[in-house]
C-alpha cells in the first residue's frame, strides 16, 4: 500500500452545537468504522488523508515494546500506553516502573508539565508542585521506552531519536498493524516521534490489537487496558469509563480531537475532529460505536458520551441517522 497523501483533509460536518432548536456552531471532522476484517462499514469526511494520530497510537507503541521484550505487570503496562491524569497512583506507578528497571527520573526526556487532571493539578500545586516530567501525561510511555532501550542493550540517551532502535521498532509495528507506510515524521507534544498515517490505517491497527489473542503482545496490551482503565486515563475521564463500559471495548483518546475505539471482534472506529477541539469527539465516537453494534445503553452510562444526554450537542448526517435507527 502507498502512504497516505499529505493534503488538506476533506472533513464534513459530524456534530452541531444547538441553541433553542437552531444550529449555533458546526463541528467538522472525519469518522471511519471498520469491521473485524477491515472492511468499511461507514466513512464520513476523509479517512484516507495523512493525519497525526497523537496519543491514540499508544497501544501500538506499547505493543512494539512488548514485542521487544518489555515485560510489565498489567497495571504498569496500562500506564505505559496511558495519557494519564497525573494522579498519585499514576506518578507512583511511573516511579515504580523506573525503579524496577534501575532507571531514574532524570533520564526522562518528556516535556515537563503539570498534571492533566483538574483535581490532580490543584492537589499538586497545593503541595508545592511545579511543572515536571513525572506528572506529565506521557511519563508512563517514556519510562517504558527507557526500560525497553535498557533491555535491548541500547543507549538510553537519545531514546526519542526516530532512528533509535526503540523508535524504529515502534515504526515497524505501526506500519504492520496499520497496513500502510508512515507518511510523515514529526515530534509529538511530549517530545516523542509522531508518525502520520491515515485515519483508516490507525483504526485498522486498534482493531487488530482489540481482537488479538491473549498470548500475543497485542493481546497483552489490550488485556492491561481492559483490566486497568483507571491507569489509561484517570478519575472521571471518558476514556476510562469507555474502557469499563461495554465488555471488552478498547478506547484511547488523543490530542487535537482524536479518538479510537474497538470491540473484541476487531470492529473499530476512528475519529478526528477538524478543529482539534474536545467538545464533540466523545459523542461522535459513541455514535460510531453504536453504528458498529455496541449497545447504546452501555454508551449512555459514559459521562458526556451519549448525544441524547449531552445537552445541546446534536449529531450530523449519517451519524445521526445511525444513532436514531
Amino acid at each position: 500500500m502507498r502512504a497516505a497523501e499529505k493534503r488538506v483533509p476533506a472533513h464534513e460536518p459530524v456534530a452541531y452545537a444547538m441553541r433553542a432548536g437552531m444550529v449555533e456552531s458546526v463541528h467538522y471532522g472525519s469518522v471511519v468504522v471498520l469491521d473485524g476484517d477491515g472492511a468499511e462499514l461507514l466513512a464520513v469526511g476523509d479517512a484516507d488523508a495523512a493525519y497525526y494520530p497523537r496519543s491514540t497510537v499508544k497501544p501500538v507503541q506499547g505493543t512494539a515494546m512488548v514485542r521487544s521484550g518489555l515485560d510489565l505487570p498489567d497495571e504498569l503496562l496500562a500506564l505505559a500506553v496511558a495519557s494519564h491524569s497525573g494522579e498519585p497512583r499514576h506518578i507512583e506507578g511511573v516511579s515504580r516502573l523506573l525503579a524496577e528497571h534501575g532507571l531514574d527520573e532524570s533520564e526522562l526526556r518528556n516535556t515537563p508539565s503539570l498534571p492533566a487532571g483538574q483535581q490532580a493539578r490543584r492537589d499538586w500545586l497545593a503541595a508545592g508542585g511545579y511543572a515536571a516530567r513525572l506528572p506529565q501525561n506521557c511519563s508512563g510511555k517514556h519510562a517504558a521506552m527507557l526500560a525497553t532501550a535498557k533491555l535491548l542493550g541500547q543507549p538510553r540517551d537519545g531514546y526519542l531519536d526516530p532512528d533509535h532502535p526503540v523508535q524504529r521498532a515502534i515504526a515497524r509495528t505501526l506500519e504492520e498493524l496499520a497496513g500502510e507506510p508512515i507518511a510523515h515524521v514529526a515530534v509529538d507534544g511530549c517530545g516523542a516521534p509522531l508518525f502520520a498515517l491515515s485515519l483508516r490505517g490507525v483504526t485498522r491497527a486498534i482493531g487488530r490489537i482489540a481482537a488479538a489473542g491473549a498470548d500475543t503482545p497485542e493481546g497483552r496490551v489490550a488485556a492491561a487496558m481492559r483490566t486497568h482503565p483507571e491507569m489509561v486515563g484517570g478519575s472521571g475521564r471518558a476514556v476510562s469509563e469507555l474502557l469499563g463500559a461495554p465488555p471488552g471495548l478498547l478506547a484511547k483518546d488523543g490530542a487535537e480531537g482524536t479518538y479510537v475505539a474497538a470491540c473484541p471482534d476487531g470492529t473499530a472506529v476512528g475519529v478526528k475532529i477538524a478543529d482539534g477541539g474536545d467538545r464533540s469527539r466523545v459523542a461522535v465516537t459513541a455514535a460510531a460505536l453504536a453504528m458498529a453494534g455496541v449497545p447504546r445503553a452501555t454508551l449512555a452510562e459514559v459521562d458526556g458520551a451519549c448525544p441524547v444526554t449531552a445537552g445541546d450537542l446534536a449529531l450530523a448526517g449519517e451519524l445521526a441517522a445511525y444513532w436514531q435507527a
